[in-house]
């Protein structure tokens, strides 16, 4: 287990189940940690924070009030255009919306429970005012997580919601999930068609090595489940979206981010695909008038492996 350092940003940590769950309500609400004892010590799921100010370092930070990028400078709404400015160096687009950029409280409702909550006003000129919840809740199999998001603004906006853990990886990682196809993309990387023939070692349905050549793309036609398998500790994880399972549709999307090198990797539930604002139909957004909410939860189960 790596050690954790947090100068200029404390850590708040929760306890219960055989799990330890830190989150950083000043580091954009971000997650420290989660570990899980496994019987012979604690064991990172996520991969841990190592103190840095970058939020790409963390173990996980929400998507709100939009999930990955937004192409061509913005979007337009009701006959509005809203500019939008990449909001992170290097990235040549807005990207993962701006609550993971601000300052949450924090909150303790419950012995199992820490809440992170965020009003934004038109943060770095975005048009979003909106409120946020984030709810942690660990049970004694896994943990129940709510990100949901109020629409306080006049009129209607677009709204999309997400999570972006990094899983830590080993040899014998492997991630399994019921997906219909993925979109290509370019360089950027921008989607530019969507396909259900895969390349070469893409393919979640069946087991899929994290470990390998770069991925970071965005799969359609998701079942809202999923799970990995850590063979090396004996144990899987298992994601459930229950809005999506609940459909029955298998209409839900989720994003990979399988880098070349390095300890981890990111399997993302998300509500939308990359640049729905530019997509026909926008797939997967949601249109909030004033007041309105939209939630996203995922539960996260522990299941022990034969050895």
């Amino acid at each position: 287990m790596t050690s954790l350092s947090a100068p200029s940003h404390p850590i708040h940590w929760l306890q219960h189940g055989g799990q330890r769950l830190g989150l950083i309500p000043g580091l954009g609400g971000s997650v420290a940690a989660w570990q899980r004892d496994t019987g012979q010590g604690l064991v990172d799921i996520w991969r841990p924070w190592a103190g840095a100010a970058d939020l790409y370092t963390t173990a996980s930070f929400p998507l709100v009030p939009w999930s990955n990028r937004i192409g061509q400078g913005g979007f337009s709404h009701a006959g509005t255009h809203h500019p939008m400015r990449p909001n992170r160096v290097g990235e040549p687009y807005p990207i993962h919306g701006d609550g993971w950029l601000q300052p949450w409280v924090i909150h303790q409702p419950r012995h199992d429970t820490l809440e992170l909550h965020l009003e934004s006003s038109h943060f770095d000129g975005n048009p979003y005012h909106y409120r946020a919840l984030q709810r942690f809740v660990l049970r004694d199999d896994g943990m129940d997580q709510l990100l949901e998001v109020t629409h306080l603004g006049p009129g209607s906006l677009p709204y999309g919601l997400g999570q972006h853990p990094a899983f830590v990886r080993t040899p014998l990682t492997r991630l399994h999930a019921q997906v219909e196809g993925v979109w290509l993309s370019g360089a950027d990387p921008m989607p530019t068609e969507f396909t259900t023939l895969f390349p070469t070692g893409w393919d979640p349905r069946s087991g899929m090595e994290v470990s390998g050549s770069l991925i970071d793309n965005a799969y359609a036609g998701w079942s809202g489940q999923a799970h990995i398998d850590w063979p090396e500790h004996a144990l899987r994880l298992h994601m459930r979206d229950p809005a999506v399972v609940a459909r029955g549709q298998n209409d839900g999307f989720c994003l990979l981010y399988r880098p070349a090198e390095g300890p981890h990797f990111c399997f993302e539930p998300v509500t939308h695909p990359i640049d729905a604002f530019h997509m026909e139909g926008r797939p997967g957004l949601q249109v909030l008038e004033t007041g309105q909410t939209l939630r996203q939860a995922v539960e996260w189960r522990f299941e022990s492996l034969g050895q």
